[in-house]
């Protein structure tokens, strides 16, 4: 019998001793029910996702990347506190279990949360979907956007979750300075879009909650696909600009289209709707005006090229968890040309 061995990032025998004493009473007994045991959920890019199980029950562990960790990313205690202020509002959302700040326990602090049964679409390890449901499950998608966007942040405990008002020009700000903080080569485009994106910031209308990284592999369908259970990886949520989510969802769903899929998505031919259907679904749902869509998407490619750069930088440290992180840093000049292109450069 092979010895079983904890995944990097976590040990269990203190997160035993912790949870012995820190489970909700309420919903499970403090005692465990035996060993607890863990493992890596690959797929993720930054912050790394365990499932835990006590022989008895299961779930889902979240806690930053190991290394080095941009400023303001990563903060388990907003993902957490956002999840369980959707958790009645139709925005499906897995149970929560608690947050510990103490990064004495695991070395960082983390979140417990309920292991949703579904999947994860990221063009493989599932049955092939059909046309129908490849369709269905953009439009799903869409809906339930539209139904975040739709959530009165103050009627849900998060009126004081973000800035809305500046949120696009201080995004544009923040993200240049997360480069500067994880630069390993010259990249002299990412300059040349910051400069476009920051002279040319639109208005900004409705606020409202910003998911910061939605897309088909953050979140999870039933096994048959015919509904969404869970939208995950909550940790760039802020309240702010809904349409950077539609910028971004536009991109990520642009790269699957052509075969590259750092967001995961299905494979080109699969049925899945094109980018511009599924914004002009949105854009039919709510009524929003996309005549300026094309700086939320250049600035989707912005922040996808950064947000990769610093995962490349990790992966250069030798602190990355999990497979394929050499291809990362590959990636980051085309979208930094994508970028400049969807800018009109």
């Amino acid at each position: 019998m092979t010895e079983y061995t904890d995944p990097p990032g976590i040990d269990t025998v203190r997160l035993a001793a912790y949870l012995r004493g820190g489970l909700p009473t309420a919903d499970q007994q403090a005692e465990l029910a035996g060993p607890l045991r863990g493992e890596l959920i690959e797929g993720g890019r930054s912050n790394l996702t365990y499932r835990l199980t006590d022989g008895a029950t299961r779930w889902v562990l979240r806690r930053p990347p190991l290394g080095h960790v941009l400023p303001t990313a990563h903060d388990m205690g907003r993902e957490y506190r956002v999840i369980r202020a959707l958790r009645d509002t139709g925005v499906p959302v897995p149970g929560t279990w608690l947050l510990c700040t103490d990064a004495e326990v695991i070395g960082s602090p983390f979140y417990l949360m309920d292991e949703v049964p579904g999947v994860v679409l990221r063009g493989e390890g599932h049955d092939p979907l059909t046309p129908e449901q490849a369709e269905r499950c953009g439009r799903t998608l869409v809906d339930v956007l539209v139904r975040l966007h739709a959530v009165d942040p103050a009627q849900v405990g998060l009126a004081d979750f973000g800035k809305p008002e500046g949120y696009l020009v201080r995004q544009v700000a923040i993200w240049h300075k997360q480069w500067q903080r994880s630069v390993t080569r010259e990249l002299p485009g990412l300059q040349r879009l910051h400069d476009r994106l920051a002279a040319a910031v639109p208005d900004s209308g409705r606020a409202g909650i910003v998911h910061g990284d939605y897309r088909l592999d953050n979140v999870m369908f039933d096994r048959d696909v015919t509904r969404m259970l869970a939208v995950l990886d909550w940790e760039m949520c802020t309240l702010g600009d809904p349409l950077a989510d539609v910028g971004l969802l536009h991109v990520y769903t642009v790269l699957a289209e052509r075969g590259a899929r750092p967001g995961g998505g299905l494979a080109p031919g699969s049925g899945f709707p094109s980018a511009g259907r599924l914004t002009a679904w949105y854009a039919e749902a709510t009524g929003v005006d996309l005549a300026q869509l094309d700086w939320y998407i250049a600035f989707a490619y912005y922040k996808l090229a950064i947000i990769l750069e610093g995962i490349h930088a990790r992966f250069l440290a030798g602190k990355t968890v999990g497979r394929d992180f050499e291809t990362v840093g590959a990636m980051v000049p085309t979208l930094v040309a994508q970028g400049l292109s969807a800018a009109g450069e």
